[in-house]
């Protein structure tokens, strides 16, 4: 009995899919994550067999990081000032065209590089849209208490769609190329479609701002003026900017693992599995009470567990490493998106959304730029170990600086 009470304690709060319209969105990005994580592998691989350059693969991540600064802070200001519902709307149909975009060319045997950068950029455009705004719409269709449980299964849905998809992806290249992939990405978006099309309307509450650089100011200064809110925000940017591998993959599984499509798979894959293992046990989350020293806790796990995948030479012992990093991961994230949706009045929650948004799918591009460049200069461990100790002496050394956040307590 006392045993089946701590799983219960521990597993994770599925209350929050009992609200038939978060339960939609839950099961729209469950099928189309998916489909994003095996053309993840795919568009890197590409490139890759395109260029044979780690820092060719590595400027994926600027083709995606301009737009999503752009279009995710100025994204997060429209959600503030109209129909959450008809932006989310706006925002898939313009991932989608992306996705249809890059299948065409694939199709078509272009083999054009900067035409897939062209529809990556298009594609970040979409997700820079549609994130924030949804990020914005889940504390009015949810019951506060039930903010965290729902990040929590978001997190859980994002971790399994990378576990899944890249495997799914690796069978799609092996057995009908690119095209496979890709196809598969654009047939799975639509439940992300069919989701924001059965969303209620959603108007602005509160005092509306036009939308603009007068907009988008007035939320970083709300998060300027905040230790607690800036330094979550900077602790995540050195975790992915210092550690984060994903553009050394293929060249670590042509190095090591002879070029293996199912090895690239599992690489890709190892830290959503760990993500997976950390959001279904997140009950606990919830109750840590200091969560800014946790935070940079979990941040150095992360690091560490980077360096020590860099360093294993056995396929089973890289993916073991990774998966732990993604255990940090997934926690660290469920808690800095809980304090800034609760912490945020909803007239502000958009561009506060925009903004995360930014940090959380930005840092990994700068990352992907950073790790390529310096596998360039130092070579392939050099930039994977060197980064991930960097990252947890740098986030030790930073975050325990900041008396307010060291010491912030969950309310």
């Amino acid at each position: 009995m006392a045993i089946a009470e701590l799983v219960k304690r521990h597993l994770v709060d599925t209350r929050p899919l009992g609200v038939r319209d978060y339960r939609r969105l839950w099961l729209g990005q469950s099928v189309s994550h998916v489909g994003v994580a095996a053309t993840v592998v795919a568009v890197g691989q590409q490139v890759w067999q395109l260029t044979h350059s780690s820092f060719y693969v590595g400027l994926l991540g600027m083709a995606n990081l301009i737009p999503l600064i752009v279009f995710g802070l100025w994204g997060g200001a429209v959600a503030d000032a109209v129909d959450r519902r008809k932006l989310l709307i706006i925002g898939s149909f313009i991932a989608w065209a992306a996705t249809l975009l890059i299948l065409a060319q694939a199709l078509l045997h272009l083999g054009n590089i900067y035409l897939i950068f062209a529809a990556v950029a298009v594609n970040a455009t979409g997700f820079a849209i549609t994130s924030p705004t949804r990020g914005a719409i889940i504390p009015r269709i949810l019951d506060k208490e039930l903010v965290p449980a729902a990040n929590a299964l978001n997190s859980l849905v994002f971790s399994m769609g990378a576990v899944v998809g890249p495997m799914i992806g690796a069978v799609a290249l092996t057995t009908g190329g690119y095209a496979a992939a890709y196809a598969l990405d654009a047939l799975l978006f639509t439940g992300s479609l069919y989701a924001a099309l059965r969303l209620p309307s959603l108007p602005p509450l509160g005092e509306v701002t036009r939308p603009g650089a007068r907009a988008v100011l007035e939320g970083l200064s709300f998060i300027v003026s905040s230790p607690v809110l800036l330094m979550s925000f900077v602790v995540d940017v050195i975790a992915m900017v210092f550690a984060m591998p994903r553009a050394l993959y293929p060249q670590l599984t042509a190095e090591r693992f002879g070029g293996s499509s199912l090895a690239l798979g599992m690489m890709t894959s190892a830290m959503a599995i760990g993500s997976v293992a950390g959001a279904l046990f997140s009950g606990w989350v919830g109750r840590v009470s200091r969560q800014g020293v946790a935070l940079v806790v979990v941040i150095a796990v992360w690091g560490l567990a980077v360096a020590a995948a860099g360093l294993a030479h056995e396929l089973w012992l890289v993916v073991a490493f990774m998966a732990v990093g993604g255990v940090a991961d997934v926690i660290s994230s469920v808690w800095r998106q809980s304090i800034l949706q609760l912490y945020a009045p909803d007239e502000m929650r958009g561009r506060l959304q925009g903004a995360f948004m930014v940090v959380v799918a930005g840092g990994p591009r700068l990352g992907d730029l950073r790790a390529g460049a310096t596998a360039t200069a130092l070579g392939l461990s050099g930039a994977w170990v060197g980064g991930g100790i960097a990252c947890a002496v740098v986030v030790l050394a930073v975050g325990l600086s900041v008396t307010g956040f060291r010491d912030y307590r969950a309310r």
